[in-house]
Parts: structure tokens; sequence; C-alpha cells
């Protein structure tokens, strides 16, 4: 199984717009972060988990030869507006892009993008194919079985994924004891962290290394990353042994 990371920044990316910080006017290309979401290929299966602003260009740079479906972590607009793009894969693999999402989720999807479920579709709109997820029981895509963890982003709902001995944690900054236990025993936690300064609705740099030390993870990727965490290169550089700053294109091999 590869995990690639298409994106690892915030609402905003990295560098935001307008801003002169030493951060957004670095040079290094691991300080130049697209909006967060990650694709997972195992066998013949590729499966994106959420769906950014960016979704087209980091579609263009990973090269998948084909995507399956796209699941959702929650309807933050970082996380859905690019779905209008899949259009390209409709047109290729002729056939509906599969969505998987919780109904509150889908909600928001079938407002966002009316059109594309409309009885008198405009040429050219995207097919979509809605499943509905519950959040409680596990569910398979292709090669790939997923197990939804319910954590909280502030006060709002949203998923993360553990898939065989992985899991993937954006926008959280509480999971309950009930759910940590579906992550028992998992060897990689890609968890979001936002900066090193506390936040009302997602993980302090601090608080993700806590959080994966209390389930015990053995090597961990922050995700998710603002500018304001600092130069990938100096923060890197602080980081306990096992936990890395993810970066945008970075892939991992997992057993």
């Amino acid at each position: 199984m590869t995990v690639t990371f298409l994106g690892t920044g915030t609402s905003q990316g990295v560098p935001v717009i307008s801003c002169t910080c030493q951060v957004c006017s670095s040079l290094n290309a691991k300080d130049k972060r697209l909006r967060t979401s990650i694709l997972i290929s195992h066998k013949n299966t590729h499966v994106a988990i959420d769906c950014t602003p960016d979704f087209r260009q980091q579609m263009l740079e990973a090269k998948p030869s084909h995507l399956d479906a796209i699941v959702f972590t929650h309807e933050h607009q970082d996380h859905v507006s690019g779905l209008d793009d899949v259009r390209a894969f409709n047109f290729i693999q002729q056939k509906d892009m599969q969505t998987f999402a919780t109904e509150r989720v889908n909600k928001r999807l079938l407002r966002l993008f009316d059109y594309a479920f409309s009885e008198r579709k405009y040429p050219g709109a995207p097919h979509i194919g809605l499943n509905t997820i519950s959040g409680e029981e596990s569910f398979k895509v292709g090669d790939i079985d997923f197990l939804p963890v319910k954590a909280m982003h502030g006060n709002w709902p949203v998923l993360g994924f553990r898939f065989k001995n992985s899991a993937y944690l954006t926008d959280v900054n509480y999971v309950s004891p009930k759910e940590e236990e579906k992550l028992e025993g998992i060897d990689t936690l890609i968890v979001s962290a936002l900066r090193k300064e506390k936040h009302h609705s997602h993980f302090s740099l601090g608080e993700a290394i806590e959080f994966s030390q209390k389930i015990d993870a053995k090597e961990v990727y922050i995700t998710h990353i603002s500018h304001q965490m600092g130069l990938h290169k100096e923060v890197g550089g602080e980081l306990p042994p096992n936990v890395h700053l993810a970066y945008d294109g970075l892939k991992l091999e997992l057993d």
C-alpha cells in the first residue's frame, strides 16, 4: 500500500495570499503546501481522501492511472470544493465517480453541486455516485478496507479513517476514548497539527504528538500545516525521531 500526500496545507494553503512571512517567502519546496488530501493506492485500487480546491493540480502531479473513489472526512470547503474536476475521470473511465461520506456531508454536496444531480444535467457536468457511510461501520472500496474513526473539529463532527495498520485524521482536536480503541495497534498515524500554539478546533503540534503517544503509534506524519508552524527544515529538526512533518508529494510505502 502506498500513501501519497497530495497536499499538506491548511484551508488557505502555503504561501498565503499577500503574506510575506519567512515561511510564505521560503524557496524550499517543502514549504509550499496545497490543501490537505492524500491518495491511497493498493493493488489496483486508488482512493483519494477529500477533494480540495487544488484537486486538478494534485491529480496532474500524482498521475494516478485511474481513481476509484473519493472518501470525505467532512464538508468544509477546503475538503470538498474540487469535486467538479472529477469530470476528467468520468470521461476517461466512462463511469460515475463514487464518493463515500456521511449523510450530513452528502447533503452539503447536493447543495454545492446541485447541477451534477439535476434530472436535466447539462452536457459536461460531473457524474457522481453518492454512497452514505454511517461513521460506525467499516466499508470497502476495491482492495481497501476503511474503518471510520469519529472525531471533533472544534464543535464540528469529522471522520478519520483506519486502513490496515495505518490511520488518517485531519482537522481534529478531540478523539474520544471509545474511538481511540479503533486505533490500537497502528504502525503509521497521519494526523493534523495546525501550528505550535493552541487552537480552538485543531491539534497544536504538541497535542498531536501527545495524541500519537497516547495511542502508541510507531511512526507519525504531521499534515494540515499552516504557515504559523514555521519553516519545514527548522521544525523538522525539533521533533522526536518517529515524528515527521509531511510535505506535498511525499510517498509512504506501508505494510
